[in-house]
């Protein structure tokens, strides 16, 4: 079985271990629950807009390394759109886009069973962080943001039939053993429970 991953420094586990990922945690999931080995290839890098991972994509395709169909495709894109001050209405075009070619990469008969085996990930609220503490914008506008970039993620996924998962909620716990050691991404505890959540999703839409 085979997993695509599109994305940025979430989908990487940037600041954990590279087993302890969510991408890498949902294969190890999904072995236990389907007993069957899943291989997962990951198009993701730290810092990454919209645009960035859409021309990595164009760079995969085009160098061969694109092998479609896949069991499972996840897209987990824009805190660096939000990061970087560009707009939702920017973002909705791109994202748009991302979606389309995800979709695209599923497996299925019909469009309908393909968005299904599409996982969408929130943003997480990165204002919740030490890190956001030194961002001139403040670190109680972050948040409003980034809830308006997720608003517009799960409209189209949602109209898509693809899956939206919530990671965001779980951003906001004031737990700081969800936070890596440099205080801004999530750490191996906080992707175990993005990780249970996607499971279900993926579970759910292979045995249907």
């Amino acid at each position: 079985m085979r997993l695509l991953c599109l994305g940025d420094s979430y989908t990487i586990g940037e600041a954990v271990a590279a087993q302890d990922s969510w991408p890498m945690q949902l294969a190890q999931l999904l072995e236990h629950h389907l007993s069957q080995q899943v291989q997962v290839k990951i198009i993701a890098k730290t810092g990454w807009t919209t645009d960035e991972l859409s021309a990595a994509i164009d760079h995969a395709e085009t160098a061969g390394e694109m092998h479609p169909p896949y069991e499972l495709v996840s897209l987990a894109i824009g805190v660096n759109n939000q990061y970087r001050d560009r707009s939702v209405e920017n973002y909705a075009v791109e994202f748009a886009a991302l979606l389309a070619r995800a979709i695209a990469f599923a497996a299925g008969d019909s469009e309908t069973d393909k968005a299904s085996r599409v996982l969408v990930l929130s943003i997480p609220d990165w204002g919740q962080t030490p890190f956001a503490a030194a961002d001139a914008r403040g670190s109680e506008k972050i948040g409003p943001q980034i809830d308006l970039f997720n608003d517009e993620s799960r409209r189209q996924t949602l109209a898509a039939g693809a899956n939206f998962i919530d990671v965001t909620q779980l951003s906001r716990a004031k737990d700081p053993e969800l936070l890596a050691d440099d205080g801004l991404h999530p750490s191996a505890k906080a992707y175990a429970q993005w990780a249970h959540l996607a499971v279900v999703c993926a579970i759910y839409a292979l045995e249907s």
